[in-house]
């Protein structure tokens, strides 16, 4: 399969899908963390490219929860109007497969709701983050192995949380890029489920 993998400057995704014998390119702004086919630049250059599959992880800065806060508070919606219609070209690339990863935020009234919602310890990941996908012709992806979290109170809890539930990454200029990688773990489970003809089951 020839796959895209939009606004993504890890490496983390595409490299799955190359270990599995895909052609598999990123595209960022940014330059790519590691040595791979990446195109640095804005990804509606490169949509038109005969791709089988897009991964696509539009910056969820003025979309997530957490970032609509603040519209109301002295910054104004001007960028969340500009990051839904990113998003809206992303949905509508003419690409046959497509996923979208964002947060839990004003996508999901905006334009449509998520097909699946997924975690991190659901794929073997030590961490725990409500991560949204919105899908085009690919199934749901099944969960691959169960992290085990600290119990405490009777809460559940892992290892990027606090023991009261907050994220415990703390405020810094690379707080953003940090949060923003994807597991390995869903990198591997999209590169198995979603590139070997999706024959697995989908299931919630």
């Amino acid at each position: 399969m020839k796959i895209l993998v939009a606004c993504e400057y890890s490496g983390v995704v595409r490299d799955a899908f190359i270990a599995s014998g895909h052609d598999a390119m990123s595209c960022d702004l940014l330059p790519t963390e590691k040595t791979g086919p990446h195109y640095q630049g804005d990804v509606r250059d490169v949509l038109n490219g005969d791709w089988d599959l897009m991964i696509a992880h539009p910056p969820c800065t003025y979309l997530s929860v957490s970032g609509i806060h603040w519209n109301d508070r002295g910054r104004g919606w001007n960028e969340t109007e500009k990051a839904l219609a990113f998003f809206k070209t992303l949905l509508d690339a003419p690409i046959p497969k497509i996923a979208i990863e964002n947060p839990v935020g004003i996508v999901s009234s905006r334009i449509r709701k998520p097909d699946q919602t997924i975690q991190p310890w659901q794929f073997g990941e030590d961490a725990s983050k409500a991560t949204c996908f919105w899908l085009k012709d690919l199934p749901r992806l099944t969960p691959t192995s169960y992290a085990k979290p600290r119990i405490i109170d009777g809460n559940r809890r892992f290892s990027n949380q606090t023991n009261s539930g907050q994220n415990k990454m703390p405020p810094g200029p690379n707080r953003w890029k940090e949060r923003s990688r994807t597991y390995p773990g869903i990198a591997a489970a999209m590169a198995e489920q979603w590139g070997s003809g999706f024959s697995l089951r989908a299931v919630a």
